[in-house]
């Protein structure tokens, strides 16, 4: 039995029409004679998505009682026992209530999928895992329901439901999406027209980046070699001179005039001659790169032009960026150059640009050797030229010029060994002394169209010529040997100063530094495995490329060992003898990384343990006179009323008692907030999730503060939160409890609450001296406080209590400014789902 298919209708904020969407493909496939059902839909009280459900079958819910409430999940043992073609599942990101069969809906999902069921379901763009930070940044509220991006990158069809925040906003405002009563909130906070903006490009940009995986898979399962410009990708060449930051920069202007353009810089270190590359420039450019938003890519290619174009076609790029040449006009005639050949071989699917710059024709420096590792084509020419050249030199001797004589002939058949000797190498140098020694003897050489020799004056000419033209080719052999093994030194000495400069400036994490192997020698797959000891088996601490993992560095291509128990893998060719050297480099830097990495763990741990040390030290400090001070109040007043000497009248008497009490309640809220602390910091506090009223927890948490001193704003149509209560009460009165204490007198702090979105925020406003948006964050921090407090007024760890109880139960806690001045805490907590109440059954008499 096969796996089912999932399709995920994607959306960038509730009110879109995924649901809507979803039920009416539904309906498209019950017309086509699909078996289809709807295992779990939420029509939330909408009209139009609700009508949407009739003449579909529904499977029974499932009723879970869950602290004397009754809620309704999936029936997942149903939808198998029904075991339907298409089960439609909404709200793939929900969070079962405990005791369900599985803790999150998108684990049904995959039941469901693995029992060979399609399935269709839903899903909006924030609760993406990954997205969550990013979401948070944009709305200010954090979500607490996440699916992991690879479950919906899994599925085999994503949608997205698109609208404009214009549209979503008018659907708002009809009344289609939230009650009318929640409207003007939501349109004021969560649908605000620059949060919609923002989570629909999010959705947009998410969508486009998974099209883009599926249509890379597909050319690569199809080998399509041609460019499909489905997305602006710009190539920029860079050489190391100083007009690459020039072309970077307009590489960038041309990708922001088309949306979702990338750009990619690369520099192809030559190994086929020398170059004038400078590290420090190509380092200074990598940076700019990297700001503008592009990535920056190393390769060596034997062939320059070839090996952009390559790595252009490879990366489905649709523009080549590239500088007009700073070679001088003598200097073309080692060749036209890669900017003229990359364009003359583009193709029709790659536009190249040239790009002008102050640096154009004021030369290179050295010229660019022609070869030092001989290619196929220039050893075929060298053979053409030893040993046709000798045979046209001779008939354009023999028929137009007879006359020059043999020294002159001799001479000319030398130039053309040098020519040969420079063109293909030793070898074709070699066939063209023979040859050419033979048809001097043959031909110019009395007595003619023989082989032998008259006299013997031309037999010491024909020996000086074959050892002078041996001797000149041998030397331009071996300058072309050097030539090579400079050019390759000054490759390999390029490539280990970038290495070397990333990782000590600590730029490359040990995956970048992974691919760059990978780049460099144009392998499949690289990994770093480790093991413990001889005996111990290898375990891979990273790796990059998209062939099969590697065990064992015995499975590899090539392995490169750091060490006793590390080693470097390669998986795609064999590299040479002489590429090994660059590799072993990279293996020690490898190593050297993965020990930085490790070394910042350590460090991390070590800056946490100092953090408690100093939190430490703080509560000592503040011991010393915090609590020390209610303490000698105590001491005080009951020394008082113990004293013999001294007669008390019963208001002394009552207001020496009421010093003692005051006292004795500051010390508990003390010490309450340290144990409560110092539960936060170790990870012990267990929250106990139940859905509660707003108004059975607030007023309880506002008796430990004057009556007078707050006004309660409560709407009685609120929904539930489902959160901790006591966490919950301890929170707000931390929050109010700070908000008195600032408050100027007769100014009465408020606490309202109102319903956005599935949350539910707490606004706690005060009319004190309001806090700088610098010191917004730090009043949250441990034992600090703003201000002038007085010394009295605790120990600074009200409001970090009050934030770390507030995330423990899935809240947020940030201070804004007041309008018209002060300080406003907003609490925001997760709704409950909206789901009908269990009433009890009673009878008519008891109900009469």
């Amino acid at each position: 039995m096969g796996r089912g298919k999932l399709r995920i209708y994607l959306g960038a904020a509730p009110g879109v029409g995924k649901t809507y969407a979803m039920l009416s493909e539904a309906h498209r496939r019950i017309e086509r004679g699909t078996d289809c059902v709807v295992a779990f839909v939420e029509h939330h009280n909408r009209p139009r998505t609700e009508v949407m459900l009739h003449g579909l079958e529904q499977i029974q819910r499932r009723e879970i009682e869950y602290r004397d409430t009754v809620f309704t999940e999936m029936d997942v043992d149903a939808v198998l026992e029904r075991r339907p073609a298409v089960a439609l599942v909404d709200e793939l990101a929900h969070t079962n209530v405990p005791g369900s069969r599985n803790a999150k809906r998108w684990q049904d999902v995959e039941e469901l999928l693995h029992a060979g069921i399609d399935v269709v379901s839903t899903v909006n763009i924030q609760h993406l895992e990954s997205l969550g930070d990013v979401v948070e940044s944009i709305t200010g509220v954090r979500q607490r329901e996440t699916v992991p991006d690879e479950v919906v990158r899994r599925a085999d069809q994503i949608e997205l439901v698109d609208m404009s925040p214009q549209a979503l906003r008018r659907r708002m405002a009809h009344g289609n999406i939230y009650k009318p009563d929640k409207v003007d909130a939501a349109l004021s906070n969560y649908f605000r027209p620059g949060n919609l903006t923002a989570l629909r490009e999010l959705a947009l940009l998410w969508t486009a980046d998974r099209v883009d995986e599926y249509l890379q898979e597909y050319r690569t399962e199809h080998r399509v070699s041609k460019i499909w410009g489905s997305r602006e990708r710009i190539v920029v060449g860079l050489t190391g001179g100083p007009e690459g930051r020039t072309l970077i920069r307009r590489a960038a202007r041309l990708a922001e005039k088309g949306a979702g353009g990338e750009v990619l810089a690369v520099y192809i270190a030559r190994s086929d001659g020398l170059s004038s590359a400078s590290p420090k420039e190509l380092a200074v450019q990598r940076t700019l790169i990297e700001d503008l938003g592009g990535t920056f890519h190393h390769v060596i290619g034997d062939d320059v032009p070839s090996a952009l174009l390559d790595f252009a076609r490879g990366v489905n790029a649709t523009q080549i960026v590239l500088g007009v040449s700073r070679r001088r006009t003598w200097q073309y005639a080692f060749g036209p150059g890669v900017s003229a050949t990359v364009a003359r071989e583009s193709g029709p699917d790659l536009d190249v640009h040239i790009v002008t710059h102050e640096e154009a024709a004021k030369g290179r420096g050295l010229p660019v050797a022609r070869g030092a590792r001989l290619g196929r084509a220039r050893i075929i020419w060298g053979w053409l030229v030893g040993v046709i050249g000798p045979v046209l030199l001779t008939l354009l001797l023999d028929g137009i010029a007879p006359d020059v004589g043999l020294a002159n002939d001799m001479l000319l058949f030398l130039t053309l060994t040098v020519a040969t000797a420079m063109v293909g190498g030793l070898l074709p140098a070699l066939a063209s002394v023979a040859w050419g020694s033979l048809l001097l003897n043959y031909y110019f050489t009395p007595p003619l169209h023989k082989l032998t020799i008259a006299d013997p004056k031309n037999i010491v000419a024909i020996v000086i010529f074959i050892a002078v033209a041996v001797s000149v080719a041998s030397v331009v052999d071996l300058a072309a040997r050097r030539t090579h093994q400079a050019a390759r030194l000054r490759a390999e000495s390029e490539i280990l100063s970038f290495l070397a400069g990333n990782v000590l400036r600590g730029e490359s994490s040990l995956e970048s530094l992974l691919e760059q192997v990978r780049e460099t020698f144009n392998m499949e797959s690289v990994a770093l495995l480790e093991r413990e000891s001889d005996v111990e088996p290898w375990t891979c601490t990273g790796s990059v490329g998209t062939s099969r993992p590697l065990a064992r560095p015995e499975d590899a291509d090539v392995d490169m060992p750091v060490g006793d128990h590390m080693a470097l893998a390669l998986f795609g060719r064999v590299l040479p003898a002489e590429d090994r050297r660059v590799l072993s480099a990279f293996a020690a830097q490898a190593a050297v990384v993965l020990d930085r990495q490790r070394l910042l763990g350590v460090a991390e741990q070590a800056r946490e343990l100092a953090e408690g040390n100093r939190i430490r030290t703080a509560l000592l400090a503040s011991v010393s006179h915090d609590l020390r001070t209610p303490l000698a109040g105590i001491k005080a007043a009951v020394s008082s009323l113990r004293s013999d000497d001294v007669e008390w009248s019963e208001e002394d008497r009552a207001e020496l008692l009421q010093g003692i009490e005051e006292g004795a309640d500051r010390l508990d809220h003390l010490v309450g907030n340290l144990l409560d602390m110092s539960r936060l910091q170790t990870g012990t506090v267990t929250p106990l999730i139940r859905e509660i009223d707003l108004d059975e927890v607030v007023p309880m948490a506002l008796l430990g503060v004057p009556e007078d001193s707050v006004v309660l704003d409560i709407p009685e149509d609120l929904p539930m939160v489902a959160v901790d209560p006591g966490l919950l009460e301890r929170t707000v009165a931390n929050i109010v409890e700070n908000a008195v204490k600032y408050a100027p007198d007769g100014e009465a702090v408020v606490v309202s609450a109102s319903a956005i979105a599935d949350r539910v925020e707490v606004r706690v406003t005060d009319r004190g001296p309001g806090v700088p948006d610098e010191a917004k964050d730090r009043i949250f921090a441990p034992f600090q406080r703003y201000g002038d407090a007085p010394r009295g007024a605790g120990v600074g760890l009200g409001l970090a209590v009050a934030r770390g109880f507030a995330e423990t139960i899935g809240g947020t806690l940030t201070a804004e400014d007041t309008p018209g001045g002060g300080m406003t805490m907003v609490l925001s907590l997760p709704a409950a789902a909206v789901r009908p109440r269990v009433r009890p059954n009673l009878s008519a008499k008891a109900t009469s």
